[in-house]
């Protein structure tokens, strides 16, 4: 799998993707370009953005430019990938979509935005006609998209034949039923006077699935009542 990020601060890149399991497939089992936005401007100053029609604060990276380097990074493909727009104002990224971006093998394109975003009018050409996605990781703005970016890099990379060491980790973890994740437990069996649930060390794993779900269902209503009412307005 090919991810390339685009972005004005090539230097970021790989960053926390070079650590831990996303970092040891690297250049294995999945691969990174990051392209700098400065080297698709015209003039000697490398000039990506420029003010708002209408006024306001801020700057707004430019159409001509941004569209020279999403063009440049598709003629990397062969095939068809996952063209993403890291933006406050996109769609919130949830685990089903890092589960859908994840299922395309060709790839993905993740296009940073930084100053106060693109100029709408290649955000429209690039969805019209390759389908690119706006997506957000939350309702609050940060200085640019390339930690988001990362963020969903590695959100995507779990999905990843390979790349996790225990397949089923994939399959058992918080938002994959839609609840948060069951607690936890290790040794010691008694820590701080508090001992892990008898059920977990009865070796009666129905006993132990039917705890782990019922845990994850109290845990899902005290701390993510929002989640829980779309559970249950989803079975109603």
């Amino acid at each position: 799998m090919l991810i390339t990020v685009i972005t004005i601060f090539p230097e970021m890149f790989p960053g926390a993707l070079a650590y831990s399991l996303p970092g040891k497939a690297l250049g294995k089992l999945w691969d990174l370009r990051v392209i700098n936005i400065r080297d698709f401007a015209q003039d000697r100053h490398k000039t990506v953005d420029d003010t708002p029609y209408g006024g306001g604060a801020g700057m707004v990276m430019k159409p001509d430019v941004i569209d020279k380097a999403l063009r440049y990074a598709l003629s990397l493909y062969t095939d068809k990938p996952e063209i993403v727009y890291m933006t406050p104002r996109g769609q919130l990224f949830k685990h089903k979509i890092a589960r859908q971006i994840a299922t395309n093998t060709s790839g993905m394109i993740l296009l940073c935005g930084r100053y106060e975003g693109v100029d709408q009018r290649v955000i429209d050409h690039w969805k019209d006609t390759q389908n690119m996605r706006e997506i957000s990781i939350g309702d609050y703005v940060v200085f640019g998209g390339e930690i988001p970016a990362m963020i969903v890099i590695e959100a995507c990379l779990r999905f990843c034949p390979g790349i996790m060491s225990n397949e089923n980790s994939v399959i058992d973890e918080s938002f994959t039923n839609g609840l948060l994740e069951y607690p936890q437990y290790t040794r010691p069996s008694v820590w701080n006077n508090v001992a892990v649930p008898d059920v977990l060390l009865s070796g009666n794993h129905r006993d132990i699935d039917s705890w782990r779900f019922e845990a994850a269902q109290r845990i899902t209503k005290t701390i993510r009542p929002d989640l829980w009412k779309q559970i249950t307005d989803n079975e109603l």
